[in-house]
Protein backbone atom coordinates (compact mmCIF):
# COMPACT_ATOMS: atom_id res chain seq x y z
CA UNK A 1 0.00 0.00 0.00
CA UNK A 2 1.28 3.50 -0.73
CA UNK A 3 2.29 5.50 2.30
CA UNK A 4 0.00 8.34 3.22
CA UNK A 5 1.51 11.70 3.89
CA UNK A 6 0.72 13.18 7.31
CA UNK A 7 -1.93 15.91 7.21
CA UNK A 8 -0.82 19.50 6.87
CA UNK A 9 -1.24 22.12 9.55
CA UNK A 10 -4.66 23.35 8.44
CA UNK A 11 -6.03 19.86 7.82
CA UNK A 12 -4.72 18.60 11.17
CA UNK A 13 -6.21 21.64 12.91
CA UNK A 14 -9.63 20.89 11.41
CA UNK A 15 -9.37 17.18 12.29
CA UNK A 16 -8.67 17.96 15.94
CA UNK A 17 -11.46 20.54 16.06
CA UNK A 18 -13.90 18.16 14.38
CA UNK A 19 -13.04 15.42 16.89
CA UNK A 20 -13.71 17.70 19.86
CA UNK A 21 -16.93 18.99 18.33
CA UNK A 22 -18.10 15.44 17.59
CA UNK A 23 -17.49 14.45 21.22
CA UNK A 24 -19.42 17.47 22.47
CA UNK A 25 -22.22 16.90 19.97
CA UNK A 26 -22.74 13.37 21.28
CA UNK A 27 -22.99 14.40 24.93
CA UNK A 28 -23.87 18.12 24.80
CA UNK A 29 -23.25 18.27 28.55
CA UNK A 30 -20.71 21.10 28.52
CA UNK A 31 -22.66 23.22 26.04
CA UNK A 32 -25.96 22.91 27.87
CA UNK A 33 -24.22 23.52 31.20
CA UNK A 34 -22.58 26.70 29.89
CA UNK A 35 -25.78 27.88 28.23
CA UNK A 36 -27.85 27.19 31.34
CA UNK A 37 -25.28 29.05 33.44
CA UNK A 38 -25.42 32.05 31.10
CA UNK A 39 -29.22 32.21 30.98
CA UNK A 40 -29.54 31.63 34.72
CA UNK A 41 -27.01 34.38 35.38
CA UNK A 42 -28.95 36.78 33.16
CA UNK A 43 -32.15 35.89 35.00
CA UNK A 44 -30.65 36.38 38.46
CA UNK A 45 -29.14 39.75 37.54
CA UNK A 46 -32.44 40.80 36.00
CA UNK A 47 -34.50 40.12 39.11
CA UNK A 48 -31.83 41.69 41.35
CA UNK A 49 -31.70 44.82 39.16
CA UNK A 50 -33.30 48.04 40.32
CA UNK A 51 -34.13 50.04 37.17
CA UNK A 52 -34.61 53.21 39.21
CA UNK A 53 -31.02 53.05 40.45
CA UNK A 54 -29.08 51.82 37.39
CA UNK A 55 -30.07 52.21 33.76
CA UNK A 56 -30.23 49.03 31.68
CA UNK A 57 -27.65 50.34 29.20
CA UNK A 58 -25.19 50.88 32.06
CA UNK A 59 -25.75 47.50 33.70
CA UNK A 60 -26.18 45.12 30.78
CA UNK A 61 -22.66 45.25 29.22
CA UNK A 62 -20.96 44.32 32.49
CA UNK A 63 -23.45 41.53 33.13
CA UNK A 64 -23.03 40.25 29.59
CA UNK A 65 -19.25 39.97 29.63
CA UNK A 66 -18.92 38.59 33.13
CA UNK A 67 -21.38 35.83 32.20
CA UNK A 68 -19.59 35.17 28.91
CA UNK A 69 -16.25 34.74 30.66
CA UNK A 70 -17.48 32.33 33.30
CA UNK A 71 -19.65 30.32 30.94
CA UNK A 72 -16.67 30.12 28.57
CA UNK A 73 -14.54 28.69 31.36
CA UNK A 74 -16.93 25.74 31.60
CA UNK A 75 -16.16 24.88 28.00
CA UNK A 76 -12.45 25.49 28.31
CA UNK A 77 -12.28 23.20 31.32
CA UNK A 78 -13.44 20.23 29.25
CA UNK A 79 -11.05 20.98 26.37
CA UNK A 80 -8.41 18.56 27.66
CA UNK A 81 -10.16 16.88 30.58
CA UNK A 82 -12.44 15.00 28.16
CA UNK A 83 -9.39 12.98 27.03
CA UNK A 84 -7.95 12.28 30.46
CA UNK A 85 -10.05 9.28 31.50
CA UNK A 86 -8.65 6.91 28.86
CA UNK A 87 -5.44 8.88 28.26
CA UNK A 88 -6.60 9.64 24.74
CA UNK A 89 -4.27 12.62 24.81
CA UNK A 90 -1.34 10.18 24.51
CA UNK A 91 -2.69 8.87 21.22
CA UNK A 92 -3.23 12.43 20.02
CA UNK A 93 0.34 13.37 20.86
CA UNK A 94 1.60 10.26 19.07
CA UNK A 95 -0.26 11.18 15.88
CA UNK A 96 1.89 12.46 13.00
CA UNK A 97 0.71 16.06 13.36
CA UNK A 98 2.37 19.18 14.67
CA UNK A 99 1.58 19.95 18.27
CA UNK A 100 0.76 23.47 17.23
CA UNK A 101 -2.07 21.96 15.16
CA UNK A 102 -3.40 20.26 18.30
CA UNK A 103 -3.55 23.61 20.06
CA UNK A 104 -5.15 25.40 17.10
CA UNK A 105 -7.70 22.61 16.64
CA UNK A 106 -8.75 22.68 20.26
CA UNK A 107 -8.82 26.48 20.23
CA UNK A 108 -11.04 26.41 17.14
CA UNK A 109 -13.45 23.96 18.79
CA UNK A 110 -13.50 26.12 21.93
CA UNK A 111 -14.13 29.24 19.83
CA UNK A 112 -17.16 27.65 18.18
CA UNK A 113 -18.36 26.52 21.63
CA UNK A 114 -18.09 30.03 23.09
CA UNK A 115 -19.57 31.63 19.97
CA UNK A 116 -22.60 29.33 20.16
CA UNK A 117 -23.21 30.36 23.78
CA UNK A 118 -22.83 34.02 22.80
CA UNK A 119 -25.23 33.65 19.87
CA UNK A 120 -28.01 32.60 22.24
CA UNK A 121 -27.12 34.73 25.26
CA UNK A 122 -26.85 38.06 23.43
CA UNK A 123 -30.48 38.03 22.13
CA UNK A 124 -31.59 36.86 25.57
CA UNK A 125 -29.83 39.85 27.16
CA UNK A 126 -31.48 42.23 24.71
CA UNK A 127 -34.88 40.70 25.51
CA UNK A 128 -34.42 40.82 29.29
CA UNK A 129 -33.19 44.41 29.42
CA UNK A 130 -35.06 45.75 26.38
CA UNK A 131 -31.84 46.96 24.79
CA UNK A 132 -31.65 48.79 21.45
CA UNK A 133 -29.28 46.31 19.80
CA UNK A 134 -30.72 46.38 16.29
CA UNK A 135 -28.63 49.34 15.11
CA UNK A 136 -25.43 48.19 16.80
CA UNK A 137 -25.87 44.44 16.31
CA UNK A 138 -23.08 43.91 13.76
CA UNK A 139 -20.44 45.93 15.71
CA UNK A 140 -21.36 44.14 18.94
CA UNK A 141 -21.18 40.79 17.14
CA UNK A 142 -17.71 41.75 15.91
CA UNK A 143 -16.68 42.62 19.47
CA UNK A 144 -18.01 39.26 20.64
CA UNK A 145 -15.92 37.46 18.01
CA UNK A 146 -12.74 39.36 18.94
CA UNK A 147 -13.33 38.76 22.64
CA UNK A 148 -14.04 35.06 22.08
CA UNK A 149 -10.75 34.66 20.17
CA UNK A 150 -8.83 36.19 23.05
CA UNK A 151 -10.62 34.12 25.67
CA UNK A 152 -10.09 30.79 23.93
CA UNK A 153 -6.48 31.50 22.94
CA UNK A 154 -5.46 32.05 26.55
CA UNK A 155 -7.95 29.62 28.07
CA UNK A 156 -6.97 26.68 25.84
CA UNK A 157 -3.32 27.21 26.74
CA UNK A 158 -3.97 27.25 30.47
CA UNK A 159 -6.39 24.35 30.21
CA UNK A 160 -3.56 22.18 28.87
CA UNK A 161 -1.38 23.26 31.79
CA UNK A 162 -3.98 22.73 34.51
CA UNK A 163 -5.55 19.47 33.35
CA UNK A 164 -2.94 17.21 34.97
CA UNK A 165 -3.11 18.94 38.34
CA UNK A 166 -5.23 17.78 41.24
CA UNK A 167 -7.12 21.09 41.44
CA UNK A 168 -7.63 21.73 37.73
CA UNK A 169 -11.12 23.22 38.23
CA UNK A 170 -9.65 25.83 40.58
CA UNK A 171 -6.32 26.37 38.86
CA UNK A 172 -7.70 27.20 35.41
CA UNK A 173 -9.74 30.24 36.58
CA UNK A 174 -6.85 31.42 38.76
CA UNK A 175 -4.45 31.32 35.81
CA UNK A 176 -6.79 32.60 33.10
CA UNK A 177 -8.92 35.28 34.76
CA UNK A 178 -6.11 37.87 35.18
CA UNK A 179 -5.47 37.63 31.44
CA UNK A 180 -9.17 38.06 30.71
CA UNK A 181 -9.29 41.48 32.39
CA UNK A 182 -8.17 43.47 29.30
CA UNK A 183 -10.67 41.56 27.17
CA UNK A 184 -13.61 42.14 29.52
CA UNK A 185 -12.69 45.80 30.04
CA UNK A 186 -12.36 46.58 26.32
CA UNK A 187 -15.43 44.57 25.33
CA UNK A 188 -17.66 45.98 28.09
CA UNK A 189 -16.71 49.61 27.42
CA UNK A 190 -17.15 49.16 23.66
CA UNK A 191 -20.53 47.46 24.09
CA UNK A 192 -21.73 50.14 26.50
CA UNK A 193 -20.81 52.96 24.13
CA UNK A 194 -22.39 51.29 21.12
CA UNK A 195 -25.62 50.66 23.02
CA UNK A 196 -25.63 54.33 24.02
CA UNK A 197 -25.70 55.26 20.33
CA UNK A 198 -22.04 56.22 19.92
CA UNK A 199 -20.48 55.68 16.47
CA UNK A 200 -18.09 52.82 15.84
CA UNK A 201 -15.21 55.31 15.46
CA UNK A 202 -15.67 56.21 19.13
CA UNK A 203 -14.76 52.67 20.25
CA UNK A 204 -11.89 52.07 17.82
CA UNK A 205 -9.18 52.47 20.53
CA UNK A 206 -10.79 49.64 22.52
CA UNK A 207 -11.18 47.51 19.40
CA UNK A 208 -7.47 47.96 18.70
CA UNK A 209 -6.76 46.61 22.18
CA UNK A 210 -8.83 43.52 21.43
CA UNK A 211 -7.16 42.98 18.06
CA UNK A 212 -3.67 43.46 19.52
CA UNK A 213 -4.45 41.07 22.38
CA UNK A 214 -5.70 38.43 19.94
CA UNK A 215 -2.69 38.70 17.64
CA UNK A 216 -0.15 38.57 20.47
CA UNK A 217 -1.69 35.72 22.42
CA UNK A 218 -2.74 33.53 19.50
CA UNK A 219 0.84 33.57 18.22
CA UNK A 220 2.46 33.32 21.66
CA UNK A 221 0.22 30.49 22.89
CA UNK A 222 0.60 28.55 19.64
CA UNK A 223 4.39 28.68 19.93
CA UNK A 224 4.42 27.93 23.66
CA UNK A 225 1.88 25.10 23.62
CA UNK A 226 4.29 22.25 22.67
CA UNK A 227 6.38 22.99 25.77
CA UNK A 228 3.38 22.65 28.09
CA UNK A 229 3.03 19.00 27.11
CA UNK A 230 6.55 17.98 28.05
CA UNK A 231 6.74 15.64 30.99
Amino acid sequence: MPERNPPGMLHATWLVARKDLAIEFRTRTAFFSALLFALLGLTIFYFAWDPTAVAAIDLAPGVLWVIFVFSGLLGLQRSFSVEQADRAIDALLAAPVDREAIYLGKALANFLFVAAVQAISLPALALFYNLPVSQAFLPIAGIAVLAAIGIVSVGTMFSSMAVNTRLAELLLPMLALPFFIPIVMAAAVSTSRLLAGRPVADVMPWLRILVAFDLVFVVACTLAFPYTLEE
